[in-house]
């Protein structure tokens, strides 16, 4: 019986194997499409490796191919945070040990992004998507960003197989193409189908009814906002929960998560309610977690904050010092001010770029540039901007000698005043003073950030084009 059995188990597992006129198509179909990748090799390798993706299949569409390399990088994903729990034995110092943490979020964040993606393919517009799979490729870009900033970690971050996930989710990306379809419908009215009518009452409505209120003279429910928001962890249901953050300085580091959904903040005004902290690269954390605010939740929960601050005053000596960091989607920030030591510029359009008053006297003191690239693949445009003669003519600046003069993409279109003119500018293969209004249309906020389909919920003036 127990041979007869065996034979049965090694006839199944012979049957189980797909013919090998099956193995050439599904391998020729791979081939089709990861050669429209920016990385085909790894695309191939990880592709036809995940045997057990055939059950779905010969992916014929660019539907069913993108499905399969979602479940590819979430089979990679889990294997990575799996192995990088281990590593912790590894971390030889605080500052390793704080990089090692930042991963195992990053890592934990981009497999519920992978879950959400997959879990909802068939409801999702191509902008989500292409937002969600952005998301988790930042994340893994951060988790080896960590290391880098606080000069330690080649031991433990050789050990952690970022470029392969990071080449298998920009396949995604590179396949998805947002920017060539149409932006999400949105309701008659005008606004998001994700933005409730209440929800948009709260942006509006000049008088709100809190359920809770932080005041720190105490004449409120509580004193601090992490009170608050572990009152609200204890609540049953999804209803809209709204906390009242009373004038004041509030001296915090605060976390909102998965486990607090349909949160709003609202404030007494922009210098009037202010969420403070001082974490910093300088002091230790890396810039992931020197954030004085952080919302982390991955698609959808809802956050709205309204009339208020988030601030880092570790100042410039201690490098990297986020403010305000947000992970989720579909949150919105209505009349808010961010203020850290860690701005990130992706494009500026009908702005101006002039001195504050407090440089003017000392203008001649320093020179002024409209940035510099702190990462390979840095990206900043300025469009329709009025530029002040404080600014240098070759106008940006080197990070360190010719590192990613070439790779960067910095862009100007159709500028105005003293240095809005491209002559005397940089001669960087990265630097291109844009010329056709169909390559600064990319960089509009229709295009850029979808922004017909979510800006008008927030009640804030825009326009779309250029």
């Amino acid at each position: 019986m127990a041979r007869n059995l065996g034979l049965i188990i090694v006839f199944l597992s012979l049957f189980s194997l797909p013919s090998p006129a099956f193995s050439t198509i599904f391998s020729n179909a791979i081939d089709y499409w990861c050669n429209k990748t920016p990385h085909p090799q790894t695309c191939k390798h990880f592709a036809t490796a995940n045997h057990r993706h055939l059950q779905d299949g010969i992916p014929e569409s660019a539907s069913q191919f993108k499905n399969l390399i979602l479940r590819t990088a979430m089979d990679q994903s889990v294997k990575a945070q799996i192995h990088i729990m281990w590593l912790e034995s590894k971390c030889e110092s605080k500052q390793e040990t704080a990089a090692w943490r930042d991963c195992i979020t990053l890592y934990r964040n981009t497999i519920n992004i992978l879950n959400q993606a997959l879990n909802t393919t068939q409801q999702s517009t191509s902008y989500d998507l292409q937002t969600w799979l952005s998301t988790a490729l930042t994340n893994i870009d951060t988790c080896q960003t960590g290391f880098q900033e606080l000069g330690v970690g080649n031991d433990v971050l050789s050990l952690i197989p970022n470029k392969n996930i990071s080449e298998i989710i920009s396949s995604f990306l590179a396949l998805n193409n947002a920017s060539s379809l149409s932006p999400p419908k949105t309701n008659k009215n005008g606004f998001p189908r994700w933005l409730s009518p209440g929800d948009r009452k709260l942006l509006e409505s000049p008088l709100l009814s809190p359920d809770v209120v932080v005041a720190k003279d105490g004449s409120g429910n509580f004193k601090t906002i992490k009170e608050a928001l572990k009152a609200v962890s204890d609540r049953n249901g999804r209803k809209r929960f709204v906390i009242h953050v009373k004038r004041g300085v509030y001296n915090e580091n605060i976390e909102i998560g998965n486990s607090l959904k349909n949160i709003m903040l609202y404030g007494d005004g922009i210098r009037l309610t202010i969420i403070s902290g001082s974490r910093s690269v300088g002091r230790g954390s890396t810039t992931f977690n020197s954030a004085t605010v952080v919302f982390t939740a991955v698609t959808g929960d809802g956050f709205i904050a309204r009339d208020m601050t988030f601030r880092n005053t570790a100042g410039p000596e201690k490098h990297q010092a986020v403010a305000l960091r947000c992970g989720a989607d579909l949150s919105v920030f209505y009349r808010c001010r961010t203020d850290p030591n860690q701005n990130t510029g992706i494009c500026i359009q009908n702005s101006r770029v002039m001195a504050g008053e407090d440089l003017v006297p000392v203008l001649s003191s320093f020179k002024t540039f409209l940035g510099r690239p702190w990462k390979e693949y840095s990206r900043t445009i300025l469009m329709h901007t009025y530029i002040g003669s404080l600014v240098d003519p070759a106008g940006w600046l080197e990070w360190k000698g010719d590192f990613a003069l070439d790779t960067l993409y910095y862009g100007e279109y159709m500028n105005i005043g003293p240095r809005g003119s491209t002559r005397g500018r940089v001669k960087w293969r990265g630097y291109r003073p844009i010329t056709t209004a169909s390559e600064a249309s990319k960089f509009t906020v229709e295009t850029f950030i979808a922004g017909r389909s979510w800006l008008p919920a927030t009640g804030i003036p825009f326009f779309s084009g250029l």
